[in-house]
């Protein structure tokens, strides 16, 4: 169906407000980001020195038509509660609140729930970023092609490989207008390397038409399987109950699914496409990469949160004020040091975030690896993880016929024993590691 949606009037040359959505999801069935998420909720955890949401406010404040930011999920209120006065202090432009759904609506069902509070004040523009993907987040740019084609919705896209591209929604375009011929969310068979990068940007005008068409879809044709998903990053799908509340089943409405591919149908949707990194965080590992990106930005961009390059600092390492490296510990490149750690002498850590209150013991060597909240790594003992292609998607890799996680990961307060060598494992919180492993979770 091709929304026919009028065109506003530019003559007078003014631009409207714009406003922003980060959609956060919510605790569910997914579990791709444990052991993590069992202590922090995924939007918050740190990467390169910040919780992942952080660097989505961080882009939308440099947009000068926003004042007014919705943080939408379905956690508890108190989750976000300490991040928002931060934040809000931090970014002292912005309005920073929280919009809690009752239930898990979808990316999009989400939007229309609160649409009275979002379309308040009349904004004519609405960006929407996934809170796990992680990028440069061009905004300004989308918000200038936006204007230069009256555009109903800018989706931000990237080339990936043709293997890779079919784990993505996929976008067909004009190359020389950029407009958007077909989206496919996911296909079976290859149909193009440029896919949904997850953040987008709607005239107001068209997206919650595109809703409410979607919902009337539904309602005229229900389904009995429902996905759930607020934020793409949860997987889980839930039979519905014949004598559930359909309206309720009706409003889970995903962009991803049912708004994109209808709207490439209007003449007025097009690509941003980004040329600079992205990757989405969707598992635990995946953190490692997008440390190493974020970090990698901040030190091009000549930021001072950056321990200075020295003899036993390969850069970019992030280190947080207070804690405590010992200066014959060699660090770098890409480590994030979170706060109260102690790293002790002769330590060697690459490629890995060490979260707080941890303590690396002398000579330990921590490679790709994530040391959890309070965890111990014992004297001249080994965590490592396996590298995998900067241009990989996945933190997957084949050992022994088997699939398993290319980047180690201690859960909180766990330790590992003096001598001891940690590979290719998944460590649940408090456990205590007195032999080597290799390749396998540890319960």
């Amino acid at each position: 169906m091709s929304l026919q949606i009028p065109h506003r009037d530019k003559s007078n040359g003014t631009t409207g407000t714009t406003k922003a959505v980060i959609l956060v999801g919510g605790s569910s069935r997914g579990t791709r980001f444990r052991p993590l998420s069992l202590d922090v909720p995924k939007p918050l955890f740190d990467v390169a020195g910040h919780p992942i949401i952080w660097h989505c406010l961080t882009a939308i404040d440099k947009v000068p038509s926003i004042q007014e930011v919705y943080l939408i999920g379905y956690y508890e209120e108190s989750v976000f509660r300490d991040f928002i006065k931060d934040s809000s202090i931090e970014f002292p432009n912005l309005s920073i609140k929280y919009l809690r759904e009752y239930q898990a609506l979808g990316t999009a069902g989400g939007l229309y729930h609160f649409r009275d509070a979002i379309l308040k004040g009349r904004p004519e523009r609405l960006f929407v970023l996934n809170s796990d993907v992680c990028c440069s987040f061009p905004l300004n740019e989308m918000l200038k092609l936006s204007q230069e084609k009256d555009a109903e919705a800018v989706i931000l896209g990237t080339r990936v490989s043709e293997d890779a591209a079919s784990n993505f929604g996929c976008i067909v375009s004009d190359s020389h207008t950029r407009r958007v011929l077909h989206y496919v969310e996911k296909p079976e068979s290859h149909i193009s390397n440029l896919i949904n990068c997850g953040v987008y940007l709607f005239s107001t005008d068209a997206i919650f038409p595109s809703i409410r068409s979607a919902i009337k879809r539904r309602t005229d044709r229900p389904s009995r399987l429902v996905s759930y998903p607020s934020s793409d990053n949860l997987e889980s799908s839930f039979m519905i109950d014949d004598d559930d509340d359909e309206s309720r089943q009706n409003e889970v409405i995903r962009l991803e699914q049912d708004i994109l591919s209808d709207m490439a149908d209007s003449k007025q949707f097009f690509v941003y496409e980004t040329k600079d990194f992205w990757r989405q965080i969707k598992t635990a590992g995946s953190a490692i990469p997008a440390n190493a990106l974020y970090l990698q930005k901040a030190w091009q961009s000549g930021s001072k949160e950056l321990a200075a390059p020295a003899a036993n600092i390969i850069p970019p390492v992030y280190i947080h004020p207070t804690a405590t490296v010992h200066p014959t510990a060699k660090l770098g490149p890409n480590v994030s040091i979170g706060p109260r750690v102690t790293i002790g002498a002769g330590a060697r850590v690459k490629e890995s975030i060490v979260l707080e209150d941890s303590e690396i013991k002398h000579d330990a060597c921590v490679l790709y690896s994530i040391i959890g909240w309070n965890s111990r790594v014992g004297a001249w003992a080994r965590v490592e993880g396996t590298p995998t292609p900067v241009t990989s998607h996945t933190t997957s890799i084949i050992k022994n016929g088997v699939k398993v996680q290319a980047i180690t990961i201690l859960g909180k307060e766990c330790s590992v024993g003096d001598e001891i060598r940690v590979q290719n494992c998944i460590c649940l919180p408090f456990k205590e590691l007195k032999r080597d492993v290799a390749n396998e979770v540890i319960m």
